[in-house]
């Protein structure tokens, strides 16, 4: 949440109107010259066509009503019924036109939105919430849409209404014109003053809005631990002093729309006030004719209804104007993580890896990895254990180009992984999460993740391969069983299950395992994480983040981390009988776990025989 006295990203304020932010807007409009072309001929055909039924009244009441001649009265009407016939069919047409290229274009900006945050490493995520990044792909594009679609045409449509009108009036009868439009410049002074007043008020409410978007968020993800500690009475008073802050805000912008609009009727009311007592005294005189009077009431009412709308369009402009400064303050922000220029192909990976005097910090001065070199021989499996804050989870961001080494080298087979095309490096690397992400859809769906080359029987085979088909064909609809947001409704121990088989799936030559998957389950789910695990590792270069030490006993190698450093290297027996880290470190896990350890053996020898005679 912002601090007092400062501007959060989602806090700006917006001109009202800002050229640089309006020219780059229409880029986007560019694919669609032809229609805003049509639309705008449009606009100009609808102002037009809108002028003529004052006039036809001019006519009625001239040379028909008043004379006492109504022959030509039937045509008159006809006339009158053809030209609103004409107005709406034109309005009607450049509404859906323009309504039509805002969705367009909104759907191209959401597109290009989202295709620049897939770009983007997981540094861009470290410094920036998912609620923010929503709410430009959802909120702000919408804003930009009322901008696109009603905002920019419905003014363009008003000033070309109003200068028609004035022309027009002029044309008549100039000095009945001059009296109507008497009171402009009352109109110009207040509309100055109530757009100084909107300003301060919209700022007071983005800003207000944000904090209190902020605080809903962050409360409603952390629910669990405030009811744990009983703190839903004080965030509530936290959370009414933001509400009444925003309701303040508001109610001043109620306050500004109250005067604002009153203002304007009152002017209306004198300029017609003003256009009847000149007009009368000109109609008496024979200076005016009554049709040309009548016609003026109505070109004056249809003149005031742009200055009503301004208060409207106002807000518009200035929240599209924000959007669209927040908008293009994250498709210009630089994605750190980038292709080369002259790729290297890794056309068959055999999965050799070299860490080469590494050096890595997310934050300038606060190293994590310093001069770490080891090797990997292609085919075998390493551990990499240490304390919290070793450094171990940001080796494996590391090969997988999520960030990039300050110093050093990571090499694949040889070749520098910033060497390599990002999506073809991530072909060859399998990475299982301590805290899988599954998606909305099936179970299926999930192993798969939407490619199409990954058949039926190759999701089956790999959920039978890694043991999930244990739990899954307890479903009565099976594979096609729907998983909730983030798999809610599997247990941990299924979600790692289907991650290990969404693995197998995609077959990769390197697998990385995330911190260790057992912490939080039972026995038998446990012992089948444990040989799903083994068989996963058969065959492929394995690197697994350890916290529990008895369970990497079966990997070719351990190193062992501590404050960024490689302090050891060897087997579990080697480590152990050095008495150093490594043993200090098994040491204190080792009366808890090896009770837990042979229970888990004895549970998946079990699990492998029922295994074999169900599967064959």
């Amino acid at each position: 949440m912002a601090g007092p006295g400062e501007i959060h990203e989602d806090e700006l304020l917006g001109k009202a109107y800002d050229h640089r932010l309006m020219q780059r807007l229409l880029s986007y409009l560019r694919p669609y010259r032809a229609q805003m072309v049509v639309a705008l001929l449009l606009i100009f055909a609808t102002g037009a066509v809108e002028l003529v039924p004052p006039a036809l009244f001019i006519l009625a009441i001239d040379r028909y009503i008043v004379p006492g001649d109504l022959s030509g009265m039937p045509l008159v009407l006809a006339l009158y019924l053809g030209v609103l016939s004409l107005a709406f069919v034109f309005r009607y047409a450049q509404n859906y036109l323009m309504q039509k290229v805002g969705q367009e274009v909104m759907y191209d900006l959401r597109l290009l939105i989202f295709a620049h945050l897939q770009r983007q490493s997981l540094s861009y995520y470290d410094r920036n919430p998912v609620g923010r990044m929503m709410s430009r792909l959802t909120s702000d594009v919408d804003a930009l849409n009322e901008l696109l679609s009603s905002g920019v045409v419905a003014i363009a449509g008003d000033l070309i209404s109003l200068l028609g009108i004035a022309v027009v009036m002029l044309w008549f009868n100039w000095r009945l014109a001059l009296v109507a439009l008497a009171v402009l410049p009352v109109i110009y002074l207040v509309s100055q003053w109530f757009q100084s007043w909107m300003r301060r008020t919209y700022r007071d409410q983005r800003i207000r809005l944000a904090r209190v978007n902020a605080f809903l968020q962050e409360n409603l993800s952390g629910m669990l631990v405030l009811q744990l500690f009983n703190r839903e009475a004080r965030q509530a008073t936290a959370f009414d002093k933001l509400n009444r802050h925003y309701l303040d805000a508001n109610l001043e912008a109620t306050k500004a729309f109250a005067l604002f609009f009153p203002i304007i009727n009152l002017c209306y009311a004198l300029s017609l006030a003003l256009l009847l007592w000149y007009g009368a005294g000109a109609v008496l005189s024979s200076v005016v004719t009554l049709g040309v009077l009548v016609a003026f009431f109505q070109y004056t009412e249809r003149a005031f209804q742009p200055i009503r709308d301004l208060a409207e369009k106002y807000n518009i402009m200035q929240a599209a104007m924000a959007a669209a400064e927040r908008i293009f303050i994250l498709l210009d922000e630089r994605v750190a993580i980038n292709d080369p220029e002259h790729p290297v192909t890794l056309a068959q990976v055999c999965g050799d890896i070299a860490f080469r005097h590494v050096h890595f910090a997310y934050n300038p001065g606060e190293p994590v990895l310093k001069d770490v070199s080891f090797q990997i021989p292609a085919g075998t499996s390493v551990a990499i254990v240490g304390a919290t804050g070793a450094g171990k989870t940001s080796i494996i961001s590391l090969m997988s180009r999520f960030y990039d080494v300050q110093q050093g080298q990571i090499l694949i087979d040889g070749v520098d992984v910033r060497a390599v095309p990002q999506q073809q490096l991530r072909r060859h690397i399998g990475v299982v999460l301590q805290d899988p992400v599954l998606f909305s859809g099936t179970i299926a769906g999930n192993i798969r993740l939407l490619d199409a080359a990954i058949t039926d029987a190759q999701v089956r085979h790999a959920a039978q391969f890694v043991n999930a088909a244990t739990f899954i064909d307890r479903f009565p609809d099976g594979y096609a069983h729907e998983v909730k947001e983030r798999g809610t409704n599997l247990s941990v121990g299924q979600r790692q299950l289907v991650a290990f088989a969404r693995a197998i799936a995609f077959n990769p030559e390197v697998l990385l395992v995330l911190d260790e998957a057992t912490s939080s389950v039972d026995t038998e789910t446990e012992a089948l994480i444990q040989d799903a695990l083994e068989k996963l590792m058969r065959g492929r270069t394995s690197i697994i983040i350890a916290h529990r030490l008895s369970t990497i006993r079966h990997v070719d190698r351990i190193i062992v981390l501590h404050k960024g450093q490689v302090v050891e290297e060897g087997t579990h027996d080697e480590l152990i009988a050095r008495g150093s880290y490594y043993y200090r470190l098994y040491e204190l896990q080792y009366q808890e776990q090896e009770a837990r350890e042979g229970r888990v053996a004895a549970e998946r020898q079990r699990l492998q025989q029922q295994a074999k005679a169900t599967y064959g």
